[in-house]
């Protein structure tokens, strides 16, 4: 891998992931609130594994908060919640929704693989990311880093891009690309075996699962239409919920640290 940690800094900053999903002014609290319809609309899958009412009175950390949809449903639901992200211009505003919505949480910016070079050292009872190690240059370094920060038996959730997926096959034949925006820096995609040798021996895998193909147009989708793409608008939900379980991008560890 060749690209540095200050280009993929710079590739989110100028445009932060999920920034386009609202016509509201940026910022205000019908722009938050449009950003999260559309993300659980598009993502509903994200609610069942974040789990985020289960949280309720734990330290929850989140490495890559992006603009703070995740984020301010931890801490809606009562977690103590520190956030950190890469990008300044993503943390900037994940800081502004929480000022609108008056929730409380503490945020740090930085490289997460230099992670105990800014965040100070603490145990939180579950670590969170939501596709984030993929687009670092050298997520092992991520990954070293979390038994320093997660409390033993604690839980580990992270999502990361699946190798063996139908939207990996159509970004190989040249046909889509990983992210909205074009030209991502870095993008690293895994098979449950490598996922679970990227998090190593000191955790345990309670569960891996697979999910989400995007079904809609791309240019209806910009205009806040939700039209199936031809090839999926006479298919049955059961069978593309099978092909999902089989050929989803995003690819969802559920993982324990071990107590020894």
């Amino acid at each position: 891998m060749t690209q540095s940690i200050e280009t993929v800094q710079q590739y989110w900053d100028r445009q932060p992931c999920n920034i386009k999903h609202s016509d509201h002014p940026i910022g205000s609290r019908e722009y938050f609130d449009q950003v999260e319809l559309r993300k659980f609309q598009a993502e509903p899958h994200i609610l069942n594994f974040s789990e985020f009412s289960r949280w309720r009175a734990m330290d929850v950390l989140e490495i890559g908060c992006g603009i703070g949809t995740a984020a301010v449903n931890f801490a809606r639901f009562g977690a103590r919640y520190t956030g950190v992200e890469l990008s300044s211009e993503s943390l900037a505003l994940t800081q502004q929704r929480f000022d609108v919505y008056g929730l409380q949480g503490d945020f740090y910016q930085g490289n997460a693989e230099e992670l105990s070079n800014f965040l100070p050292k603490k145990q939180y009872d579950m670590i969170y990311s939501w596709g984030v190690v993929h687009h670092t240059p050298n997520p092992d370094r991520v990954i070293e880093h979390l038994c320093d920060y997660l409390r033993p038996g604690g839980t580990l959730k992270i999502m990361v891009y699946a190798r063996d997926s139908w939207k990996n096959y159509m970004i190989e034949a040249g046909l889509d690309q990983p992210e909205a925006q074009w030209g991502c820096p870095v993008v690293h995609t895994y098979t449950p075996e490598s996922l679970t040798a990227l998090l190593g021996p000191d955790f345990e895998i309670e569960e891996i699962i697979q999910d989400h193909i995007f079904p809609y147009e791309i240019e209806a989708y910009k205009r806040k239409e939700y039209v199936l793409q031809p090839w999926f608008q006479h298919m049955p939900k059961q069978m593309f919920s099978v092909l999902e379980r089989h050929l989803g991008w995003h690819l969802m560890a559920t993982a324990r640290r071990k107590e020894t």
